[in-house]
């Protein structure tokens, strides 16, 4: 198994400098990780980084709320993939999801799937705020709404991907759509957890601790 072909190789702290993301991309490039996963206002710098690689870029739309408007996230998505984005992790409409208005949650993703042509949408569901019911529920809207990728958070919440819900994503989604835990995956045994549990990605900011066998401490 290729460990490396299944890491986002994320850096999406507000903070983030210039020497950070070259050390990602440094990284991503030694370790030929499947992405690096960065800021919108990165993604044309890491475009160009990566030029002549197979490293993708992969940006974040909606972030990390998942409140903008339909037509905000849409634009988002074409701004960054003008910009050389790969692939676009976008956030649901939680309230909207929360309060029953499945219409609202399925075409706010269809929007983004529309704007990103052929590009590959990750629908992150942040399923730490979320019932099982709603994980399933979001899960399904998502694949009725053309995504490739269903996820299960931003980092940003209360929580990051558990093996369960890794296992109940993947469940609902059935075989031919992808899943991708994020946050959480500290070690190359949690990497291994949630691949076993059904994930096809995993989104990190330790993957050079992963490949190499070592624990990180805290963080996504």
């Amino acid at each position: 198994m290729n460990i490396n072909k299944y890491i986002d190789h994320t850096l999406l702290k507000a903070d983030s400098v210039k020497d950070q993301i070259d050390q990602l991309l440094e990284e991503a490039k030694e370790f030929d990780f499947a992405s690096v996963c960065v800021n919108p206002s990165w993604v044309s710098y890491c475009a160009n980084e990566l030029s002549g690689t197979d490293v993708k870029v992969c940006t974040v739309v909606g972030f990390p709320l998942g409140a903008t408007t339909s037509a905000t996230k849409a634009f988002e998505t074409e701004n960054a993939i003008a910009n050389g984005a790969d692939e676009i992790d976008m956030v649901i409409n939680i309230g909207a999801l929360k309060q029953g208005d499945f219409e609202t949650v399925e075409k706010d993703i269809k929007a983004v799937v529309d704007a990103s042509g052929d590009k590959l949408v990750k629908v992150i569901i942040e399923t730490c705020l979320l019932t099982d019911e709603e994980k399933v529920k979001a899960c399904t809207l998502a694949v009725n709404a053309g995504a490739d990728f269903v996820k299960t958070s931003t980092g940003f919440s209360t929580g990051g991907a558990t093996v369960s819900d890794v296992k109940l994503m993947r469940q609902t989604v059935g075989p031919d759509i992808g899943v991708k835990a994020a946050g959480g995956a500290r070690s190359l045994e949690d990497a291994l957890a949630f691949i076993e549990a059904g994930a096809t990605r995993i989104g990190t900011s330790s993957g050079v601790k992963i490949i190499n066998g070592e624990i990180a401490n805290g963080g996504y």
